[in-house]
């Protein structure tokens, strides 16, 4: 009898595959894993990471680029790491994002430091080590840039984040250049704080950027931001304002299932091609993805602990919850839901499950009204968890958070122990006396 062919999941992760009827990444079972590590387990695919990265700098081979891995995606060290070995630079929005990526061996001159908020310590210590740019956002912070960088003798590099009033056509919370939005400079002030900028003695104004949005499935809002960024480039340029880098941002999509989505290399085509045409093919171009490098590469396993068929809903309970993966409840995100292990292919034996986690929360789901034949005992996956998975996780009802594994050609390495009860409770302290209530930190 012949040996059952391996069965591809997903087109987006084709390192992902049923073989023998049990579901495989890069050759590594996941049903081992999880019988070895527990459940919750984030598990991705490095092979997967890499493809990913070489779909941006494919296209960017012959250009002066940058391409700058977007932390808060996924932060996990060793994700860093694989990363930071290719020659990627990072976009960081806090000082422990910044700490993390000089653990992992990233190197400071490709840290871009993007935020609204960034705190003084914060802003010192990006000087101190030496940062790319910082990627300012209003006059006040410009100001408090050049005070720390005068004082501390060195200079600031920076750049300004355009808002340029353009929707993405994507979820509320995840679009960042409307006008409603707190992110970037108005185009109508952006000139002056430019003129303003390069008078600062502290301030070496390099870059130019905007950052519209994230799961963005669209060429053309790229190009209306990239338009109204090089109007106002031109006009800067023509005062003798000569900036060296333009920074596009980030936020392009990934597939859930197997939706049309254009790969990166269109979107880098149609960006190279405007740059072109408006004579500044000769600058550094810098992209800041985050989710369509990681996003597809990992997956969540959990285990099944029990099926509660209800007249209104069939439950399908696991042991993940909103906070190992609250995407789908804050963002109402579809995750694609598969079995561990291949049920026989019956489709009268299927029934719609919701897919919900041990929260005490009406809104602790992971996927509703879905095809499954689900076993109490067994496995499921949660398909395209690498980004905003683990990197959002919380201990929310005193929750460990899970454990990862990188798996790369069939070996599998745990790059994150999983938390105990212990690890939540030691930074903890009790009120040992009733001394203790009288005398609050800050009264003699």
């Amino acid at each position: 009898m012949s040996q059952r062919q391996p069965s591809k999941v997903f087109s987006s992760l084709p390192e992902l595959e049923y073989r023998a009827s049990e579901l495989h990444l890069e050759g590594v079972s996941l049903s081992r894993l999880a019988a070895l590590q527990g459940t919750p387990l984030y598990v991705y695919s490095q092979g997967a990471m890499l493809r990913a990265l070489a779909g941006y700098r494919n296209p960017l081979v012959r250009r002066k680029h940058l391409v700058c891995y977007a932390v808060k995606a996924n932060s996990t060290l060793a994700v860093l790491q694989v990363l930071a070995r290719e020659g990627c630079g990072f976009d960081i929005v806090s000082v422990g994002e910044l700490e993390r990526v000089l653990t992992a061996g990233g190197l400071p001159s490709n840290v871009v430091f993007a935020g609204v908020g960034k705190r003084r310590d914060e802003v010192e210590r990006a000087i101190e080590v030496g940062i790319k740019c910082f990627n300012v956002e209003s006059e006040g912070e410009l100001m408090v840039l050049s005070e720390i960088a005068a004082n501390l003798r060195k200079r600031a590099p920076v750049s300004l984040r355009l808002n340029p009033e353009v929707s993405p056509n994507t979820h509320r919370y995840i679009s960042t250049g409307g006008k409603e939005n707190k992110f970037g400079v108005p185009l109508a002030t952006a000139a002056g704080l430019y003129r303003l900028a390069a008078r600062l003695p502290a301030i070496d104004v390099v870059g130019i950027n905007f950052h519209i949005g994230s799961q963005i499935t669209e060429v053309a809002p790229y190009l209306r931001a990239l338009d109204c960024t090089l109007q106002l480039l031109d006009v800067l340029e023509a005062e003798g304002l000569r900036i060296s880098h333009i920074d596009v941002g980030g936020g392009w999509g990934i597939r859930h299932l197997d939706e049309p989505l254009s790969e990166p290399r269109h979107l880098l085509s149609a960006i190279l091609d405007r740059l072109d045409a408006r004579g500044y093919g000769d600058r550094e171009l810098v992209i800041e993805p985050g989710r369509s490098l990681v996003g597809n590469a990992g997956v969540l396993v959990t285990q099944i602990l029990s099926l509660k068929p209800t007249e209104g809903k069939n439950f399908c309970i696991v042991d993940a919850g909103m906070n190992d993966l609250v995407r789908p409840a804050m963002y109402n995100a579809y995750m694609h839901i598969v079995e561990c292990v291949k049920p026989l292919d019956c489709l009268a034996s299927r029934r719609n499950w919701d897919v919900v986690g041990p929260v005490c929360e009406s809104g602790d789901w992971l996927g509703l009204d879905r095809s499954l034949m689900p076993v109490a005992g067994e496995h499921l996956v949660i398909l395209s968890a690498g980004a905003y998975g683990m990197s959002m996780a919380s201990n929310y009802n005193t929750r460990p958070r899970p454990a990862e594994i990188m798996v790369n050609s069939t070996n599998a390495i745990l790059i994150r122990r999983r938390e105990t009860i212990d690890d939540l409770l030691k930074n903890e302290m009790l009120l040992t006396s009733p001394s203790a209530l009288s005398s609050p930190l800050g009264r003699g």
